[in-house]
């Protein structure tokens, strides 16, 4: 399965999980509200004010559910952002000593025919990259 494919499928995947437990979270807030709207009319109290109550409640489980989900999602892809930080960091070091390599070359072919200015710029231009690639490993090493 391509990367690609693979995104699409985990995306619709989430959705419609996301779906099911909406569609679970309201079933479960009618089913307490009509528990509480049975309750009214076997009290014989206004229906006005079970209703405010039951919809407030559902709200709070609505709330409590979806604080639930996100700590739960949170948890399960925490692993997945630590080990995606790390190859982001190796990546572009490797890009960074890439382009100091690039540069370094050049000046080493061209070292005769620059100029004083050129040759700086080459020289200051391969040590920032060249910094770069190595900070950026040392950082991925040190997570």
């Amino acid at each position: 399965m391509r990367p690609r494919n693979l995104g699409r499928a985990v995306g619709i995947g989430v959705r419609v999980a996301g779906r099911i437990a909406g569609q679970r979270l309201a079933a479960q807030a009618q089913s307490g509200a009509a528990a509480a709207q049975t309750q009214a009319v076997q009290q014989g109290t206004s229906s006005a004010v079970p209703n405010r109550a039951a919809g407030q409640a559902a709200g709070q489980f609505t709330t409590q559910a979806g604080r639930g989900v996100s700590r739960g999602i949170g948890g399960f892809l925490r692993p997945f952002r630590r080990v995606g930080g790390i190859l982001w960091l190796e990546v572009t070091g490797a890009i960074f000593l890439l382009f100091a390599a690039v540069f370094a070359l050049r000046l080493w072919q061209d070292w005769a025919g620059l100029r004083w200015n050129w040759r700086a710029l080459e020289i200051g231009t391969a040590v920032v990259f060249l910094y770069l690639g190595v900070s950026a490993f040392w950082r991925s090493r040190r997570r």
